[in-house]
């Protein structure tokens, strides 16, 4: 018989690898985010801090947990599906060509141009295989909630 802290244990490790991934090829490798890739790493912190709270949980408490860690990694998916679509060109998005950031003042104005340039959600910066940093992103949260919700599976078995 397993641990019932293993399952939570395994998804804050993987939240903890996919983070550190996104912020290795950020800063490590230079390639800067753009809003949706920005907006996939919410569900992640979520569901560590999520797993995280379910190590010491107790037992009804964990499930629920760990099946709200299902359900963040499903909504993370979606966006990563989402944001596939946009690279692809599939369907339209506001980030397409970089964010349009509004200047209501001259510091506003000069603020922006004092920052670096939005990045563009429909500009795949690397790709392996063919496949964008987004669609492994989809494909590796799916397969996480896949997890999730066979841990809470395992863990109900367990008592």
């Amino acid at each position: 018989m397993t641990s019932p802290r293993l399952y939570p244990a395994l998804l804050l490790l993987a939240c903890a690898g996919a983070m550190a991934t996104a912020l290795i090829t950020q800063y490590g490798f230079g390639l800067p985010p753009c809003p949706l890739c920005i907006y996939q790493r919410i569900p992640y912190v979520t569901a560590g801090v999520l797993s995280a709270l379910a190590l010491k949980a107790p037992p009804r408490v964990r499930l629920f947990l760990v099946g709200l860690c299902a359900l963040a990694f499903l909504i993370d998916s979606g966006i990563a599906v989402y944001h596939v679509g946009v690279e692809q060109h599939l369907w339209e998005s506001s980030c397409v060509g970089g964010a349009n950031p509004q200047a209501n003042s001259a510091a506003d104005l000069q603020a922006l141009l004092a920052g670096p340039p939005p990045v563009p959600c429909d500009r795949v910066p690397w790709s392996i295989f063919g496949i964008s940093m987004a669609g492994y992103n989809a494909m590796f949260a799916f397969c996480l909630a896949l997890f999730s919700g066979w841990s809470v599976r395992r863990l109900q078995q367990q008592g």
